[in-house]
């Protein structure tokens, strides 16, 4: 039995780097599975419940990039991403397809365990944390610019279109919606969603506007809500009722 059961799904297509990581981790007290595709990796999640994910980006059926995308838009699982490429900007892609972390090869194995077991521990810390947003009962919901965004269930509705979102992205707009009208600073924001994100910094609060701006402000017809306050933050535009 590993970490309190924790489980984590390599998916990597080099038999060598496959081998290391799994026999790593499994060593270090992790149930460990793996997979070679994206197939795979699909078919071990129908198998079983991961905790955390290490996803090598070229794999050799689908991009990982976009998988990130797809699995970030299923589910709150940890994703790591394993890659050959050193680009800042593939680093950048990857965190806003939802990845919590990215690490390029070759993988220092002590360094990655850190990572993994920071990972997981943010993660828990989260689901502890999750708390209903401006007092209102379980099922209340708050409204704003069309919008029903239910804290306590951490749903997000537009008319009958439900919209996903990732704990880090639930965590920054619950902050917005606590704080309507009002300018806040890009450290203060960040506070409030740190427990999740590794190294964070500046670039962090930015990724994550911009991935709730694509989701609630780029279909057409739908209001501005993230307002950029040039040398200061941001600012949520829309007035918030319960």
């Amino acid at each position: 039995m590993g970490h309190n059961g924790q489980r984590i799904l390599v998916v990597e297509d080099d038999p060598v780097t496959q081998l290391r990581h799994s026999g790593y981790f499994q060593q270090a007290g992790y149930e460990v599975e793996v997979a070679s595709t994206a197939a795979e990796m699909r078919h071990q999640m129908q198998q079983r419940p991961f905790d955390l994910i290490l996803l090598d980006v070229n794999l050799p059926d689908e991009d990982g990039m976009m998988l990130t995308r797809q699995l970030r838009s299923d589910s709150d699982i940890g994703i790591i991403l394993v890659t050959g490429r050193c680009d800042s900007v593939d680093k950048i892609v990857g965190l806003e397809m939802g990845a919590d972390d990215y690490v390029t090869k070759p993988v220092e194995m002590r360094e990655l365990l850190v990572r993994v077991k920071n990972l997981l521990w943010r993660i828990a810390l989260a689901a502890k944390r999750s708390e209903p947003v401006a007092n209102v009962s379980p099922a209340g919901a708050l409204s704003f610019a069309g919008w029903s965004f239910q804290p306590a269930s951490r749903q997000l509705w537009r008319g009958e279109h439900q919209v996903k979102l990732t704990r880090a992205e639930f965590e920054l707009l619950a902050a917005f919606v606590q704080h309507p009208q009002q300018v806040l600073a890009r450290e203060r924001l960040l506070a409030l969603i740190s427990h999740r994100v590794d190294a964070p910094n500046d670039r962090t609060v930015d990724v994550l506007v911009r991935r709730l701006r694509a989701k609630m402000e780029k279909p057409d017809g739908y209001p501005t809500l993230f307002v950029t306050v040039h040398g200061e933050g941001y600012l949520f535009g829309s007035a918030v009722t319960s």
